[in-house]
């Protein structure tokens, strides 16, 4: 009987150091190698570029109207006939006219996820103006900055292109 308790006791020792130790090292070295930028949260000095934030004003370019809590992810599961959702599109295609933007689908529609990052660029060129204007810069600097960071479909067929937008409101402070 202690024979048997020992080999078990050996065997437990033996999975955890392996699957609780070394394991998870293992894995740990291969996302800092390959995937370093993910794993360590993509942080900048405004936030994670990998969730979407609220920006406040016209003088900054807007994402998705995807809430004030990164941590209430999800989609609302609204639909098309739901009064909440008309009346959320509504609001916010009035707020945009009312700061300049041409109000465009993902502009006025939330994320399915609640913390897109992410416009397309016809979002951003859709507030060019606007920003411009708000922030006493040449529509063709802004547009120019836009452009800059327009980043292409993954592997050139993934997807479609995209602009994040954190990186874009960070390009944007440095123009002053």
């Amino acid at each position: 009987m202690l024979g048997s308790l020992a080999r078990a006791l050996g065997i437990s020792v033996f999975f955890f150091v392996l699957l609780g130790l070394a394991y998870p090292l293992v894995e740990t070295g291969i996302g800092q190698a390959a995937f370093s930028h993910q794993a360590n949260g993509s942080l900048t000095a405004s936030g994670s570029t990998l969730v979407g934030q609220q920006w406040q004003g016209p003088k900054w370019f807007q994402g998705r109207p995807d809430g004030d809590n990164p941590l209430a992810t999800g989609g609302s599961n609204l639909g098309p006939r739901s009064k909440a959702l008309v009346q959320a599109v509504t609001q916010q295609v009035s707020q945009l006219k009312k700061e300049g933007i041409t109000p465009t689908p993902d502009l006025v529609t939330t994320s399915g996820s609640g913390v897109d990052p992410d416009i397309s660029p016809a979002d951003a060129y859709a507030q060019v103006d606007a920003v411009a204007r708000a922030r006493g810069l040449s529509s063709s600097s802004v547009r120019a900055l836009v452009a800059a960071q327009v980043q292409p479909a993954q592997f050139g067929f993934l997807g479609s292109s995209y602009i994040n937008v954190l990186q874009l409101n960070e390009r944007l402070a440095e123009l002053r």
